[in-house]
């Protein structure tokens, strides 16, 4: 069972030498410093490339400086109807523009035995979501025999628990792993149909202030509070998958979140005044 790309060509190159290339060119971009602790999860942006893959590259740059995982689970945002539940993809492979990557089936399975009052088996749930594809060249570029486990999130009331139960399962079978969520920030403006503060500076100061609430809190390491925050302020779509990432890294040791880099779609190409715009961030925790 192989997961097509459907964003490849959109949101990134399809071909695999463009797909390197640029990987690699933000990568020496951001040259993000690692801590002395091992980095056990963290959040990045998952737009189109040309507006949060700089973002995104600071966590994997970092990640790139200590020994390389046996295992990258992602926890994904959910942008589609008909995902009411944790799903995790069970087994085969995600094609990528640069490899293949393999699905950790040991681990799943794993995860479903423990947690299934928690989580289901769905392949069908990740389909047609972008949130966890978007990383992938990068997981592939940097650890190529490292293998994946997708974890589409919903953002449930009990979406930090499946952050538990993987820690669990990867202690279980003594893995080293580390986890991403996968999160965009605050969709400000018209065509979202958020704009409070109008167009122009005045919007782009609000978007900024409303991203800074969920970023305090992911840096506090605030899972039991994040999805509280963006049902109240709409300033993150994968706030399942910022909880579950949270709530893992704490599970395996990380006391410190620790933002690299913060930026919105406006910042990356400010053409005109600002009046649709989206914010992006990229944190660690170790």
């Amino acid at each position: 069972m192989d997961r097509i790309p459907t964003v490849a060509g959109m949101f990134y190159p399809a071909g695999e030498a463009s797909c390197r290339r640029e990987v690699e060119a933000f990568l020496r971009a951001a040259d993000a410093e690692a801590p002395e602790r091992p980095i056990r999860g963290g959040l990045v942006p998952h737009a189109g490339w040309a507006y949060s893959g700089a973002t995104a590259a600071h966590v994997f740059s970092a990640l790139a400086q200590q020994q390389a995982p046996e295992t990258v689970i992602l926890f994904g945002a959910v942008h589609s109807w008909g995902v009411p539940r944790p799903s995790v993809y069970p087994a085969g492979n995600w094609r990528t523009p640069v490899g293949p990557l393999a699905v950790d089936a040991e681990l799943a399975e794993r995860l479903l035995a423990e947690g299934a009052d928690l989580v289901v088996n769905s392949a069908d749930a990740h389909a047609d979501e972008h949130s966890i594809e978007v990383q992938l060249p990068f997981v592939r570029h940097l650890f190529p025999e490292a293998r994946i486990l997708p974890i589409a999130v919903p953002p449930v009331g009990d979406a930090a628990q499946v952050g538990a139960v993987a820690a669990a399962a990867v202690q279980g079978l003594g893995r080293r792993a580390v986890a991403l969520g996968s999160t965009d920030l605050t969709h400000y403006g018209p065509r979202y149909g958020m704009a409070p503060a109008g167009v122009g500076q005045p919007g782009l100061r609000w978007a900024r202030d409303n991203d800074a609430r969920m970023l305090d809190l992911a840096v506090d390491m605030a899972d039991d509070k994040v999805l509280a925050e963006a049902r109240g302020h709409h300033n993150a779509c994968g706030a399942g998958a910022v909880a579950a990432a949270i709530r893992f890294s704490r599970a395996l040791g990380a006391t410190q979140g620790q933002l690299l880099d913060y930026t919105t779609s406006y910042d990356v190409m400010p053409e005109g005044m600002p009046t649709d715009l989206v914010g992006y961030g990229a944190v660690i925790y170790y």
